[in-house]
């Protein structure tokens, strides 16, 4: 059975928890990153040294790297509509997948680790003000991509991209924060969440 392990309120675990629900794939997930289970612990870093979740165990194969091991899952069980085979339509999966884990994630980050982290490091005022304005800028991003696609992030069908940037747009969502009414978003996360993996992982009150 394939292990997966991290603490479930990671965005980056959940999305691999989520593909599997996707793939159908039964899964022993183990929370590691919670106080009991410290990932600086020699068991964890002989895993995965940058002491970072998730980390995954098929069989004797371990891999760290959530997009990576989304495209690994992907293609070891031959879902190609996932991560197509054709360079153009795999290559715009996965733009939006580095997107999300280069631009978005960098936007949102001061201000998600402030307003919901309540980060003692992250209090500087004009910092989180910043943050949420450059979050709401690469949303706005999305929904211009939305409304050019029609229904999914990297065309007209879901793929990789989705998850990925499916629980970024739920922590948008979640955020208690100043937003612009983005209808493509707001008409995509609706679609998202008649997904069971995405109710179970992504919209499931977890920012």
């Amino acid at each position: 059975m394939l292990q997966v392990l991290g603490r479930p309120n990671s965005i980056n675990v959940r999305k691999v928890l989520w593909l599997c629900e996707e793939l159908g794939l039964p899964v022993e997930h183990t929370p590691w990153g919670v106080p009991e289970l410290p990932l600086k612990s020699p068991q964890y870093l002989a895993l995965n040294p940058n002491a970072l979740v998730p980390v995954i165990r098929d069989g004797d194969f371990v891999l760290w790297e959530s997009n990576t091991i989304c495209r690994y899952l992907a293609g070891q069980h031959g879902r190609t509509d996932l991560l197509p085979n054709e360079p153009r339509a795999r290559a715009r999966v996965e733009q939006w997948m580095d997107w999300m884990a280069t631009e978005l994630n960098s936007a949102w980050r001061y201000a998600f680790m402030a307003l919901v982290r309540k980060a003692a490091d992250y209090t500087d005022a004009r910092a989180i003000e910043a943050s949420i304005a450059n979050w709401n800028r690469h949303m706005a991003l999305l929904d211009g991509q939305l409304q050019r696609s029609g229904s999914h992030v990297a065309g007209a069908t879901f793929t990789l991209a989705d998850i990925t940037v499916g629980l970024a747009t739920h922590r948008w969502f979640m955020t208690p924060m100043q937003r612009p009414a983005l209808a493509a978003v707001e008409a995509y996360y609706e679609r998202l969440s008649e997904r069971p993996g995405y109710r179970a992982h992504g919209r499931n009150g977890v920012p």
